[in-house]
This record gives C-alpha cells, structure tokens and sequence, in this order.
C-alpha cells in the first residue's frame, strides 16, 4: 500500500507559526530590508549577491561559476510577458516549451525538466511526468537568475544543463505601489498590481496580483492567465523573523499542439490554423505556502527553518497529432489525449550558516514528501479528417475512457554542506557536497503489478576564483551531479530499477568590469559528460540499458557596455559542441557522433538600449541555430531570426506610457517540434501598448 501522509495540517502549522506574533508584543521593529534595484544601466550586475548559485551570500563575480541575472526593470523594458520569454534572452537557454510540458529549455546540450531545474524563490517544485508549469510569468518578482551547468550542491538532481531561479519581490516597511495595463494584437489585454508596506511595527507585506488574455493570433487560441502573490514577514523578536507566503496560479495555455508541415516546410497558408477539437482543453492549477523562521543566534550564526507546501492540478483533453495530405488537401488527425495531474508536495529545509571573517559555511538538511495521481485515457485512440483550411474542427471523441492509472509516493532526503574559504584577500576556495536519497512507491490503479525504488546520488563542486584586480577575476570548476532517466515520481517498472545518471563539468572563465562599471563582460569555457543515459543492449536490440553516454562542450560570451549615458549595448552569443558519445536505439543503430536533440549549436541574442530625456527605446536580436528533432538527426529545425523594439516615455516620474513591437519581420518559424510532421510556430508581428503606474 501507498503510504498518503496527511498534508492538509500544513495550513494549521502555518496559522500557529502565524500567532507567535501575538507573544512579540516588546519585540524590536523589523529590520530594514534592502532591496537591490535596478538602474537605468545596470549592465551585468557582477556586483550583486546571487542567490541561485550559492546559498553564502557571494557576489556574481566571486563565484566561480557561470551565473546571469535579469531584472524586473530589464524585463519590462524589452516588454516580456512570460519567464521564458526573458529566460530565453540569457547566454544559450533556448525555449522548447510545448502544451505537453509546460515549460522546457535547452542549456549546454542538455534539454527538459530532467535536467534543467525550474525554481520560484529558492522552492523547487518536483516534476510530475515530464510537465512543469510554474512559475510562468515575471510579475511579482525582482530577479529570474540563471546558474549555467550543474548545480547540484544547491538544489538536487535534475540540474546538469542549468538552474533558473525567479526570486520574488520582498516585503518592505516602505511603502510603495506599482501596476500595469497593456492592450495588443491578439486580442490581449492585461493587468498587474503590486503593493508593499507596513504591518504593525515589526512587520511587512507584499502582494501582487497578474491577469492575461488573449487569442493566441490562431484560430480558437484563447489563453488567459491569473495569480496572486502574497508574502508576509514579521520580527517575533529582535532575533526571531518569521516569513510567510501564500499564493495561487490558474493558467489556461493555447490549446495548440503545432502546425502541419506541407513538403516538408512551414506553410504560410496554415499559419493561423489549429488542428485542436473546439472542446479541446488545457488547465493548470498552483498553490504553494510557505513558512520561514530565522533565529539570529550569533552575529555569525543564523539557524532557519522553511516549510512548503505545493499542490499542482493539471487537465489537459486534446487531439495532438496532425499529417497533411498534400494530394487530397487535408489532415489526418489522431492520439485523442485526455490526462489528469493531482500532485501535492510537502518539504522541510533546516540550515545553519555561519558567516564571519574569512570563512563562510552552510549546511542543512531537506526532506520531502510528493504525492503523485496520474489519470489518462491511454492508449489514446481516436481519428478524423478535416479539411486544411475552413473546416469544422469537431468534438473530444475518444474510444477510450479516462480512468485512474497510478499513483506514487515519492520520499527524498537530502544533506549539504558548503564552504566559501577567501585563503586571500584575492583567492576564494569554494567547496561543496551533497547526498540525495530517493524512495519512489508505485501502484498501478489498473491492477498491474507495483514496486519500490530506491535512489541515490552523490554531487560535489570545486571552484577557485582568483581577483586579478577590483574588477577583474578569473575562475575555474568541477563539479559533478545527476539527472533522473525520467521523471521521478512517473518511474514505471520498466525504468524502476535504474539508477540516477552521473555528469561531470569542467569548466572556466573570466569576469571583468570596466571603466567603473561602465562596461562589465563575462566568458566561461565548459566540458560536461553524462554517463547512464538509458541505451539498447548492443547483444539484444529489445533490452534497455544503462549505458549510454552523451557530452558537451562549448564557449560562452556576455557583454554590456555603456556607450554613453542613455545608450547601452548588451550581447551575448553561445556555441555548443554536443554529441552522443554512445548510444544504441531502435533496431541496433548506433547515434554515436549526433548531436541531441532540440540542441542547436549557437545561439545569440544583441539589444541596443537607449535611456534619458524622459524617453526608453530598445532593440533586440534573437537568433537561434538549426537543431535536429531527432536523436537520428534526420530532420531539422530550421534557424531563425526575430527582431523586437520598444518605446517607453515617461509622462511624469510615476506614470509610463510604453509600445511593445514583437517579430517585426513577421518572420514564419517553428520554436520547436511536437512530431516529425508538425512544429509549433512563433508568434506573428504584434504590437501592445502598456501603462505603468509607480508610486
């Protein structure tokens, strides 16, 4: 029997953690809380403390690591509407996202939620069949950061290309008020309100609230989006802060699973058309709550606590797979799909970090609980024929019923510690282990057969950064970490009993900042290898194995540079050199030497920013390399290019006025694949029109 531990009490121990403040009557008022704005030319913000990568309060540039970070000015500025949008801006993250998996990237040749980890302030909501779905849009938060390569010693498996890490804006005892309204093409409207400030007199709160809607600029594409934020923290004494949170996510996505290809290419002709059912649906549900007690014991010594929990419910009822038939000038439609999601997570952080003089420890101890229900309408028949263009799109008709398939309880325990040693003034030694331990129970909900797997990893890093001068420092690493062969809490038997995969990175860079920060660059070179990758048994081609190998290797350069007081360029450019190193699929062939994929082998991305009088403007370039959709490498994805801009004047020092302008080429390109005979296109050129209000 699955063991169902009763998550429910987490509201009661948050609602008591809450009343402490009842017994802090005499207590001081809270401490300032500083907030790290951004400026009109922040450039790459080497200076800043960055959370992702370490949790001991190092700068960008005493880490020696390959670390980004975007602003939520920056991302207002270039006018992006959702996490991936201004992900996908950083050095080499590319987007993959598609209905099926939420929200996926691409970083150092390594792809999906089972490598690159998704993160909201720290909490790392775990992976339920291939799909994450939070967090999705950038309001309500102050950074997303972006730590390249494994980072395992802070947050887990999973994380061999990268971490991306929004973190959230915090409560201040200053008072303040910003919002957002924007109309555009597709029918979008949109509006955002935030809002912080005193509680009592040791307190303070902030929350936001988010609302999108728009057509998508497809037929039947209609999406929309809420939340609501909300976070609390209190002084219960001058030396015992309790932090709060409570928040709700409701996203309904575009049901649009790609476009036809007609010969092989995209078709101008099918750009606006779906495929979809008219009853087709896609609904997303989050809410996460957490509660943080700190205790200052020493000046030097601050021992927290954090407990969350998370619940995620997803609904998707489609039909997904599309084939023209270019001699009878139609689409063949199949895989009537209908899944269901019910997972809740509980986890417990308990750390101690010890801050003084040259040295800097952290260490601590996590522990979770994530229950996991999967309903589906497997094996997904259904079919029908619709005309290219002008059809009726039909109803969700499946042979198949929906019913219950598994369900699994999965239990993580996980021990870290970190040292930042500065054996100089200019030298910093930064060292770091982890052991991670998985127990994943499994029963069908068919009446098959069920099971228990245990897993574990080991992960450590090593890194030196040598300060060369105030604004020049040269770094170098090796880390280790692990990926799950597939998602955790979905493992079937017939991947139950392999373990973790291992990867291995070597990597090493330079950071400079120059002319007093007028210019600030960045470089890293890198090798991953990942060993365990799941292959064929090259003595029987129908056995899966552990015995794969992939690996990577590549060069990364980022760049801003003040050309003078209102005009910043910003650049950055990836090059990716990704193989299979063994693997055997399909009838016994061999991949060795193709690249993976959704991989492509550079990418880049340029902005021009111009600030003063009143007036903003920029203009950027994004461009994506060829990638092939297939291990095979038999069929690709074509490069591309999109130019944005926008245009921002600021009517008085509270209110903006800004014009968004996307795709303005109205460049026809796929974002990625869904099948070999279908790819999901970007957006066509649009405009929206935004007022901000900041009080």
């Amino acid at each position: 029997m699955i063991r169902s531990p009763a998550l429910r009490p987490v509201a009661a121990l948050i609602a008591l953690l809450c009343s402490g403040g009842a017994f802090a009557e005499d207590a001081d008022v809270l401490p300032t809380v500083t907030v790290q704005g951004a400026s009109a030319n922040e450039g790459l913000g080497l200076a800043r403390q960055n959370a992702t990568a370490s949790r001991l309060n190092l700068s960008a540039q005493e880490l020696p690591a390959s670390v980004e970070a975007l602003s939520a000015d920056t991302m207002l500025a270039r006018g992006d509407l959702l996490v991936k949008e201004a992900v996908t801006r950083t050095t080499g993250l590319t987007d993959i996202s598609s209905p099926g998996n939420g929200v996926a990237y691409s970083a150092r040749g390594f792809t999906g939620s089972g490598s690159i980890a998704l993160l909201e302030n720290g909490q790392r909501p775990q992976v339920g069949s291939g799909t994450a779905t939070y967090p999705a849009d950038p309001w309500g938060y102050e950074y997303i950061e972006v730590l390249r390569g494994p980072g395992s010693i802070v947050y887990g498996s999973g994380t061999t290309g990268a971490t991306i890490n929004a973190v959230r804006k915090a409560p201040s005892r200053t008072s303040s008020f910003e919002a957002m309204a924007g109309v555009g093409g597709g029918q979008a409207l949109r509006a955002g309100v935030g809002a912080t400030g005193a509680l009592g007199e040791r307190g303070a709160f902030r929350i936001d609230a988010y609302a999108d809607h728009s057509d998508g600029f497809i037929d039947r594409g209609d999406a929309r989006h809420g939340k609501v934020l909300t976070s609390v923290n209190y002084a219960l004494t001058p030396d015992l802060d309790l932090d709060l949170s409570l928040d709700h996510l409701e996203q309904k996505p575009q049901r649009y699973f790609g476009t036809p290809l007609v010969n092989g290419g995209l078709s101008h002709a099918l750009r606006d058309q779906n495929y979809n059912v008219s009853d087709a649906d896609i609904y997303f549900v989050d809410d996460k709550a957490v509660a943080r007690l700190s205790w200052r014991y020493s000046p030097a010594l601050t021992i927290s606590n954090e407990l969350a929990y998370m619940k995620a419910r997803r609904n998707w009822r489609n039909v997904e797979y599309y084939h023209y038939d270019a001699a009878a000038n139609v689409v063949e439609r199949s895989d009537y799909i209908a899944i269901h999601h019910d997972q809740e997570q509980t986890g417990n952080r308990l750390e101690a970090r010890w801050i003084e003089g040259a040295n800097r420890v952290v260490a601590g101890w996590e522990a979770s609980t994530i229950n996991f229900k999967h309903t589906n309408n497997s094996p997904y028949g259904g079919a029908s024929t619709v005309a290219s263009t002008g059809f009726n799109p039909g109803v969700f008709d499946s042979p198949d019923p929906l019913k219950p398939n598994f369900a699994s309880d999965t239990t993580s325990n996980a021990f870290y510690i970190e040292d930042a040693y500065s054996l100089t003034p200019d030298l910093l030694l930064l060292a770091g282990v982890r052991h991670d331990r998985y127990q994943v129970e499994r029963v069908s909900l068919l009446g098959a057969a069920g099971f228990t797997s245990k897993l574990q990893s080991n992960a450590a890093r090593l890194g030196l950064a040598w300060k060369l001068d105030h604004a020049t420092s040269l770094y170098a690493q090796v880390s280790s970490g692990s990926d799950p062969v597939t998602s955790l809490l979905s493992l079937n038997l017939a991947n139950s009993r392999y373990k973790l995969t291992s990867s291995r990175q070597a990597e090493t860079g330079v950071k400079q900042s120059l002319a007093g920060g007028k210019a600030e660059w960045t470089a890293a070179l890198y090798r991953i290898t990942k060993d365990d990758i799941i292959t064929r048994d090259p003595a029987n081609a129908a056995l899966s194995i552990q015995g794969g190998s992939q690996s990577s290797r590549g060069a990364e350069v980022t760049a801003s540079v003040a050309l003078n007081q209102a005009w910043r360029v910003e650049a950055n450019a990836a090059y990716t050199d990704a193989q299979f190193d063994q693997l055997i699929e399909g009838g016994n062939e061999s991949r060795a030497g193709n690249r993976p994929a959704d991989v492509p082998k550079t990418s880049a991305n340029l902005w021009l920013n111009y600030r003063a009088d009143g007036w903003r403007g920029a203009l950027g370039a994004r461009y994506v390399g060829e990638r092939y959709i297939d291990n095979a490498n038999r069929q690709t994805l074509p490069a591309y290019t999109t130019f944005d801009a926008s245009l921002g004047w600021s009517v008085n020092r509270n209110v903006l006025v800004q014009l968004n302008l996307r795709n303005l080429a109205n460049k026809l390109y796929a974002v990625t694949s869904y099948s070999d005979s279908q790819y999901l296109l970007g957006d066509r050129r649009h405009a929206e029109l935004t007022v901000q209000w900041r009080y």
